[in-house]
């Protein structure tokens, strides 16, 4: 990525080499592969330096728009200050309906944007229904046959599913802030050579 610069501001980001009429001059593509960083510089084109000290997952934070700067003979993208994701639902207020922002079928009190927590939640109980699905007809059999019972190992798993979804949601409630969100969801390697996160696993059905 490169920055035309001209009378000392960014004039154009140029995020592919391609040609380019810099003044009055027609210049091809070839010259950011085949010219040297200073023969870019003194017509104006500038190799983008990015920081993104301040740029965070998008999992976990909002990251403000990407900014350009110009200085010391250098072009830098950045970031502002990212903000965490909030982690509870917000509702509609009273100012919203006074507003007009509230829709037909909501009212104050009701979701307005679901927060995170919520959603890390509902993406578990997609998982865990994942996981139980292909096992669902032993107990629709199990209550249709009067003779029939459900195998003690699916019986065993579907228990197991239910029960570390719950302990994973747990986790998820009980977590204080963005950063021990985060942990959650960290893979680490072990002494023993694994690789796993405090968050854990939903477990898979062995044959």
């Amino acid at each position: 990525m490169w920055a035309l610069v001209e009378s000392d501001s960014i004039t154009k980001i140029i995020n592919n080499p391609k040609a380019m009429v810099i003044g009055d001059v027609q210049y091809p593509a070839k010259i950011f592969q085949l010219w040297s960083e200073s023969e870019l510089n003194a017509i104006g084109i500038y190799e983008v330096i990015t920081n993104s000290s301040n740029k965070k997952d998008e999992r976990w934070y909002i990251n403000t728009n990407e900014s350009y700067a110009f200085a010391d003979n250098q072009v830098t993208r950045s970031w502002g200050t990212a903000t965490p994701k909030a982690h509870a639902d917000s509702l509609y207020t009273a100012q919203d309906n006074t507003d007009g922002l509230i829709p037909d079928d909501k009212d104050v009190g009701d979701v307005k944007t679901r927060g995170l927590k919520y959603n890390l939640i509902q993406t578990i109980k997609q998982q865990a229904s994942g996981l139980l699905a292909p096992t669902d007809w032993y107990v629709v059999k199990a209550s249709e046959v009067s003779d029939y019972s459900v195998p003690t190992n699916i019986a065993t798993y579907r228990a197991s599913v239910r029960t570390k979804s719950n302990e994973m949601e747990t986790l998820i409630t009980n977590a204080t802030d963005t950063p021990a969100l985060e942990t959650l969801y960290t893979y680490t390697e072990q002494d023993d050579g694994s690789v796993t996160r405090p968050l854990g696993e939903l477990p898979t059905l062995e044959i």
